[in-house]
């Protein structure tokens, strides 16, 4: 009742404070109208940090969770304010369009949920992972299965795997996985937002792929991990570098982005080889041109979304993270991603001051 209150009282606020045309915390500007689109994989960390922000700052983020490539298609053709993607760009991409920077807002994990009839538990390897998403192993009695889950009666029926059919910053992380532990898969399917899938059900999104699993026996696919937690779907350990079986946890995220972070954020924690880390990773970013004045949007609207991304970087968006089963920024992250938003410009004049 307490939490309800002070949720109804903060509300309450921040409507006056938009009656009143501005708001302590953004300045006395006007509030403003921010879009964005792209990845689903952080999309119940944003309905709920999105909704924060708006109640603080006054500001109101609209998000369609389109998937990754789709967002950052958005942002090329600078229809949005900004792209959610769980792919970093590539060299290559970040030479066919203006300077970007991208912004992580939280880390979360890729987790292989399935549906067995009587299997509360399930260990995976990245090599078998990868077997079965090339259709190299098609059954759930699999040999190979069988030995690394001893005590688990696995069924005489074939594996469906499922996968995303829209271009999917979740499909990268996953592939980028098996390209590190799997040489066949590297040669043959690589890593990549799509990739040809050989067989099993294509869905779309993060809630598609869940729905999916959800409602079909005999399934496997790659989800985000919030989306296996709401829908009470199974999920399975998997083997990390130092022969651990893992589940996501905040601490087990964590551990995975204790290495190097390079200066733009643009970096893959995939199997990372730390104790503990849950090797199928990932930091998910917001990205946002460096020259803020395009498409006639005004210097209110670009201050505006480099609040939204300050808000995400302080400690009280952080710490929703976790409680949305995701887990918060190192340290690091956030001090270059601060360093790197001082570096966005209105006209060529730095916004943050």
């Amino acid at each position: 009742m307490k939490k309800i209150f002070k949720s109804v009282m903060a509300l309450t606020i921040a409507l006056a404070m938009v009656a009143c045309g501005g708001n302590a915390n953004n300045g006395g500007r006007e509030p403003q109208e921010l879009s964005g689109a792209g990845a689903t994989f952080p999309l119940p960390y944003y309905n709920v940090v999105f909704e924060q922000f708006g109640q603080v700052n006054g500001d109101q983020v609209a998000y369609g969770g389109i998937g990754s490539g789709g967002g950052v298609r958005n942002l090329r053709d600078k229809i949005v304010d900004f792209a959610g993607s769980d792919a970093f760009l590539s060299d290559k991409e970040m030479a066919e369009m203006a300077p970007v920077v991208h912004i992580p807002t939280c880390m979360g994990a890729v987790v292989l949920a399935y549906n067995l009839e009587g299997v509360k538990e399930l260990k995976l390897s990245g090599e078998i992972i990868a077997d079965i998403f090339a259709g190299n192993i098609k059954m759930w009695n699999d040999e190979r299965l069988a030995a690394l889950n001893p005590d688990v009666k696995l069924p005489a029926e074939a594996i469906i795997p499922v996968f995303r059919s829209d271009g999917s910053g979740t499909t990268f992380v996953f592939t980028d996985y098996l390209t590190k532990v799997n040489p066949m898969w590297k040669e043959k399917f690589g890593a990549g937002k799509s990739v040809n899938f050989p067989s099993g059900q294509a869905a779309k999104g993060n809630p598609g792929v869940a729905g999916v699993i959800k409602q079909t026996k005999n399934t496997i696919g790659y989800v985000g991990s919030e989306y296996a937690f709401a829908q009470k779907i199974p999920f399975a350990r998997i083997k990390n570098a130092r022969g651990e079986f893992v589940l996501p946890s905040s601490a087990t995220i964590s551990a995975a982005a204790s290495g190097v972070i390079p200066a733009d954020t643009r970096c893959s924690i995939t199997n990372a080889d730390v104790a503990g880390a849950y090797p199928i990773s990932t930091f998910t970013w917001m990205i946002i041109y460096k020259e803020q004045n395009y498409s006639d949007r005004s210097k209110k609207q670009a201050a505006a979304t480099l609040a939204l991304l300050q808000y995400i970087l302080s400690d009280e968006a952080q710490h929703i993270t976790s409680e949305v089963h995701y887990a918060p920024l190192p340290a690091k992250a956030k001090e270059l991603s601060m360093t790197n938003l001082k570096t966005v410009t209105y006209d060529g004049v730095a916004i943050l001051q």
